[in-house]
């Protein structure tokens, strides 16, 4: 109990929020790390994911492939990327994706397969290309679903990006490393307390934007099968 209590007078103090070692830049640092797999996963995902769900083909082998992405160990990744390509940002950024893509693909195709049949074939009957079905009916559908797809994959990514710490690229993860390594507990439990409120900050806003996505007042519609992680 004291060490959290330590942790939270560190964290209330402005003065440790300034500096290159400061909170906020570190803060900074783990948000735009998580910000930019995220979206690097989501341009993978969400088109693969439409395509998937849309066509239903392929989706055996993906669902056997995200499983065994989301069983991967986050820390052999990592050293096993570094080992190959050196000890910078890009290996970080390179696990957190791989980690990122297997809940937004799943929740993409899952969302785009559930729309009702009744929609999609009313809009192929009345002159609609596959393209506008998807882009006009299936995604804005599946909206929520993926939606929440994104909201999974940036919760596990801010509680993965502490990583970073180990390859020296900053953000929360330091305060881990370093509160450990010397036996400064206090410290550690600083960098915990900014992960876990960084993730219920990034999960409350998430939460808007899924329930402001669906289509039935903020609510799906019932029977909608929810993937996986989501």
């Amino acid at each position: 109990m004291t060490y959290v209590l330590d942790a939270v007078r560190y964290i209330v103090e402005p003065q440790n929020w300034a500096g290159p070692d400061g909170i906020g830049l570190r803060l900074a640092q783990h948000a735009l790390y998580v910000a930019i797999s995220v979206a690097v996963a989501a341009v993978v995902a969400v088109p693969l994911g439409v395509l998937i769900g849309h066509t239903g083909r392929g989706r055996t082998l993906v669902v056997a492939v995200t499983g065994a992405a989301r069983a991967l160990p986050t820390f052999g990744l990592l050293l096993f990327v570094v080992l190959l390509s050196g000890l910078h940002l890009a290996p970080v950024i390179a696990v957190l994706v791989i980690l990122a893509v297997p809940p937004i693909l799943a929740a993409t195709y899952a969302g785009v397969g559930a729309v009702d049949h009744a929609a999609v074939d009313g809009a192929r009957a009345t002159g609609f290309s596959e393209w506008q079905i998807a882009r006009q009916v299936e995604i804005p559908l599946a909206l929520p679903l993926i939606v929440g797809g994104v909201r999974s994959a940036t919760l596990q990514t801010i509680a993965t990006a502490t990583i970073a710490g180990y390859v020296a690229q900053g953000a929360l993860g330091r305060y881990l490393i370093e509160g450990l390594a010397r036996h400064e507990y206090a410290t550690a439990v600083v960098g915990a307390l900014l992960v876990g409120g960084l993730a219920l900050v990034a999960d409350a806003g998430l939460a808007v934007v899924q329930a402001v996505a669906a289509p039935s007042g903020g609510r799906l519609a019932p029977g909608t099968p929810l993937p996986e992680g989501t």
